[in-house]
């Protein structure tokens, strides 16, 4: 699956205009002389739409990396995984960036403004996104297919279509629940026009994106059975774990066993963790890897863009480091290291207990935000097969890294947290198994290993950096734990000061994209901003 739909991907963006999507808005309709009648009158345009739907994860747009269906954000920036790895790992003790374009050095500080175009960059990503998939969606009920003779097994083939659309939508209404909390909201449902969508609060939101993933799970291929890419039952239960791992968050209830509960469907369903933890940051991590439950696939030569996993590499390195060693010859742009926070995790500098901590450096204090020799780089991403081969990469600079959203690793964790966290349903005897496979592939024996009375709350906060450090979970987890903001917890350049200070609560929440609250009256900015 991965060569065949990275090779639909190469060839472009098939049915609906994106030029209509530069606006943030949820009610785009195309505006040029591809119409829904004709994209859609075979079951193979429904294939077709359905892959371009997963094509606005891994490109900026249909017409090559230069250009982004984002409007006003610079292209480079304007793929989806750079903009949520930005907001997730930029404002953390896990990573800063030594760049000066306008709005990195307020991220490095956690103290970003209505304004900040990485964080409106996300926000229209998003929105955009779930446009995407609304359309799909009204295009392809019962009613539409039966109009154009679409029956028996293309029919049924489409039903799964359609259930991968409401997953993907309901993956980036959590995107924009975690970081935006109430966003516009728009469904299939309603009437298309020029009508300003509504606000949701964000504990109806939680609700709404849990019931669509409960609704849709009938209708998905079952786990490990689906193109790989593609969402399935073991997708739509991984998300349902991370959901319910934050709902205190988002709705001030929490639902610990529910999280128990599909953390360990996704656990029973026959993934396993992958044997050799680096492979899974190199560029064959495809092969044999039944850890991975749903990545976001890039091809480094036909399907090219500044973002992804591209972005993560040659941000975290430069000219000194031999670029060729990862998989980018003529790659390397000296911008992402972390602070010394996430080292001090590791028995040592370099990992060697702990073989999960790998950084390059001599210098683990950050000292100026702008230098890049502050902080250890991290080397945990490489553009180069297990067996040492170079990635394929056009001009030497791009990556065919896929990047996985859901893991099984992820699962172990919530699991366990979730049990430490008063869950019902779950046993730490259990946990304890789980978090210990994890050292011992870690380890490579059983000299990492902990024991039931190690297994506190803070210890998964740690564990979870350990294993998942720059896989874009660092600021949830820090707000689930309550030292995102505050002062209980200090890293270099929170707040805007080299040794912490404290953030006010109400950034535990992004604001609002400042052009989005003048355009649609119906919105009112999060407190604070």
């Amino acid at each position: 699956m991965k060569n065949s739909f990275k090779t639909i991907l190469a060839l472009g963006f098939l049915a609906i205009s994106l030029n209509a999507c530069k606006k943030e808005d949820l009610n785009l309709r195309p505006t040029n002389d591809v119409t829904a009648e004709n994209v859609y009158a075979t079951p193979a345009g429904y294939k077709n739409s359905l892959v371009k739907l997963y094509a606005t994860y891994a490109l900026t747009s249909p017409s090559g990396s230069d250009n982004s269906d984002v409007g006003g954000l610079n292209a480079g920036f304007a793929d989806f995984l750079r903009l949520f790895w930005t907001s997730q790992e930029l404002v953390t003790d896990e990573a800063i960036c030594a760049w000066g374009d306008v709005g990195i050095p307020e991220l490095d500080y956690g103290t970003p403004s209505p304004d900040n175009q990485f964080l409106r960059g996300l926000y229209s990503r998003s929105i955009l996104q779930i446009t995407f998939c609304n359309e799909f969606l009204r295009e392809s009920t019962p009613e539409k297919l039966a109009s154009r003779n679409i029956t028996g097994a293309d029919a049924t083939a489409i039903n799964r279509y359609r259930a991968e659309a409401r997953f993907l939508r309901a993956y980036q209404y959590w995107v924009l629940m975690d970081a935006f909390g109430n966003p516009p909201f728009i469904t299939e449902d309603d009437a298309i026009g020029k009508v300003n969508p509504k606000q949701i609060q964000r504990a109806a939101l939680f609700t709404y994106v849990e019931s669509e993933l409960k609704a849709i799970e009938g209708d998905l291929a079952d786990a490990r059975t689906n193109e790989y890419g593609r969402a399935d039952k073991g997708a739509d239960w991984a998300l349902l774990a991370r959901l319910y791992l934050n709902a205190q968050v988002y709705t001030g209830t929490a639902k610990y066993t529910e999280a128990i509960t599909y953390s360990s469907k996704v656990i029973n369903a026959g993934y396993s963790l992958k044997g050799n933890y680096m492979d899974l940051f190199k560029a064959d991590n495809e092969v044999n890897n039944t850890e991975n439950i749903l990545t976001i696939n890039y091809d480094g030569i036909n399907g090219t863009n500044y973002g992804g996993t591209t972005f993560i590499i040659n941000a975290a390195i430069n000219g000194d480091m031999n670029p060729t060693a990862y998989g980018v010859p003529n790659g390397g742009w000296g911008g992402n290291r972390t602070r010394q926070n996430l080292p001090a995790l590791f028995p040592d500098a370099n990992g060697s207990q702990d073989k999960r901590g790998v950084f390059f450096g001599t210098k683990r204090n950050v000292d100026a935000v702008g230098e890049f020799t502050d902080g250890l780089r991290v080397t945990k991403f490489k553009n180069v097969t297990s067996a040492g081969a170079m990635g394929r990469s056009l001009n030497g600079t791009f990556s065919s890294l896929d990047f996985a959203l859901f893991r099984l690793a992820e699962q172990y964790l919530i699991y366990g947290e979730a049990v430490a966290r008063g869950g019902s349903g779950g046993s730490a005897a259990q946990a304890l198994t789980y978090v210990n496979l994890l050292r011992q592939r870690a380890y490579g024996n059983a000299s990492g290993n902990v024991s039931v009375a190690a297994l506190t709350t803070d210890f998964y906060l740690d564990e979870r950096a350990r294993e998942l450090y720059w896989e874009g979970h660092r600021r949830t987890d820090l707000v689930r734990y309550g030292k995102f903001t505050g002062a209980t917890y200090l890293w270099p350049f929170k707040g805007g000061v080299q040794a912490g200070a404290s953030l006010p609560a109400y950034r535990n929440l992004y604001p609002l994209p400042l052009a989005d609250l003048i355009a649609n009256p119906n919105l009112v900015q999060n407190t604070g901003y």
